[in-house]
């Protein structure tokens, strides 16, 4: 059930195939879609609140800690049993209940993207889709190396207040996972320690 679970990313390390057209971007969409990535580059480290739907519908909630580059920590609250923790350099899905997990290249997942310091969305990706409606900016993506795996990653930015508020993980079969973020707080150095996990390990997907 990992597919349903772990922000959608797992979905898009395993998924099939999905054939998608990337669209011509123009120079106006362009540099709108360049704030996302300059909102991106503006902070080291964030914490803050998330809730995830899962493509079943199921509304799982927790806090949220990034300190760029490359580590992060995604905690759910209960009765969800999930953590997610990124290293810099693996990304570990594990059931604290159970004391096992999965984990998966962090290059290979969605979160790259995000967790980089260096963020440049029309450089590094493919747009699928663009839509600018009421100061909302959504934009639909895949990754050009194809390390998001099979799926789209459709990012969605409030221009207004020059925040990114949601994303949505599409994988190979079309199940959509989604994750809305707020309470969001910048510059707070996080402890170390929140991105070291122990698992005992049920498979470690990588080279």
């Amino acid at each position: 059930r990992r597919t349903v679970l772990g922000l959608g990313l797992s979905a898009l390390v395993a998924g099939p195939a999905w054939a998608a057209k990337p669209i011509k971007v123009t120079a106006e969409q362009a540099e709108a879609i360049d704030a996302i990535s300059a909102y991106l580059n503006s902070f080291k480290t964030m914490q803050g609140e998330f809730t995830q739907i899962s493509p079943k519908g199921n509304v799982s909630r927790g806090v949220f800690y990034i300190s760029k580059p490359g580590k992060m920590r995604f905690e759910y609250a209960p009765p969800n049993p999930f953590l997610i923790v990124s290293d810099g350099t693996w990304l570990t899905i594990k059931n604290v209940k159970k004391e096992k997990g999965d984990q998966f290249p962090l290059s290979q997942t969605p979160l790259r993207l995000v967790l980089g310091n260096k963020v440049d969305i029309v450089k590094d990706t493919s747009v699928l889709d663009y839509q600018d409606q009421d100061g909302i900016l959504t934009v639909t993506v895949e990754d050009k190396k194809n390390t998001l795996g099979s799926g789209q990653l459709t990012l969605v930015f409030d221009q207004t207040r020059k925040v990114l508020q949601q994303w949505i993980v599409t994988d190979g079969k079309g199940r959509k996972t989604t994750v809305s973020l707020e309470n969001l707080q910048a510059g707070i150095e996080p402890d170390p320690k929140l991105f070291v996990v122990k698992i005992k390990r049920d498979s470690k997907n990588g080279p």
